[in-house]
């Protein structure tokens, strides 16, 4: 069986980091399926071959929406199949450097903590959560400053930043790197404080208005 490669044919409805991407392929139909309609067939063999895919130029294949087949294919000697051509629609995600993500904690280890973001996880590493001596404690799940108090839980939804992007091939897991070291990132709860706190200037009372007499 020969399938020719993927190719991206437009990208649309874009919202953040997913995408729709409508794509072009061939699918082969086996004399198994020759009893459901092609488009049900076609769906079928596109899910078991794209779906959670990870590819260069789309990123994470998440899911197949649609697909347009070709009520004409092609056979070829020695193949019972038959070959269609297919126009497809799939949900992606794309980490792109220095996007702002929303995430859940949902392991923590002795060198930071794993964030759910979109299809995959994000390592959130010690030196990248704050600017504080923080202890990780794997038995409780949590990640406490020593400082601060501040701390962080299985479970915790938190804002960070892409730093990283490393995508690996096919069914391969990549790699994203983020961090929460920047104002206004970090636990939900943490950045409501920051928000609070803006405008605020304890370091210096407020300065009476002096006014000359005429």
């Amino acid at each position: 069986m020969i399938y020719p490669k993927i190719h991206k044919f437009k990208i649309e409805e874009k919202a953040q980091l997913f995408s729709i991407s409508t794509l072009v392929d061939v699918v082969r139909i086996p004399p198994s399926l020759f009893g459901t309609t092609l488009k049900k067939a076609g769906i079928n063999i596109l899910k078991d071959k794209y779906e959670s895919m990870i590819n260069a130029d789309l990123g994470y294949i998440i899911m197949i929406l649609d697909a347009k087949v070709d009520e004409m294919g092609k056979m070829i000697a020695g193949d019972g199949g038959t070959f269609h051509r297919v126009e497809f629609e799939a949900l992606t995600f794309y980490p792109k450097l220095q996007e702002i993500v929303q995430g859940e904690i949902v392991d923590i280890t002795d060198f930071g903590a794993f964030v759910r973001i979109g299809p995959t996880d994000a390592l959130l590493h010690l030196s990248q959560v704050m600017d504080d001596y923080l202890k990780s404690d794997v038995k409780s799940g949590m990640i406490i400053a020593n400082q601060s108090g501040r701390t962080l839980k299985v479970g915790s939804t938190l804002r960070s930043r892409i730093t990283a992007v490393s995508l690996g091939k096919g069914a391969t897991m990549g790699k994203i790197g983020i961090t929460c070291r920047q104002p206004f990132l970090g636990a939900d709860d943490w950045i409501a404080e920051e928000i609070k706190n803006v405008g605020k200037d304890t370091d210096k009372p407020a300065k009476e208005a002096k006014v000359e007499a005429s």
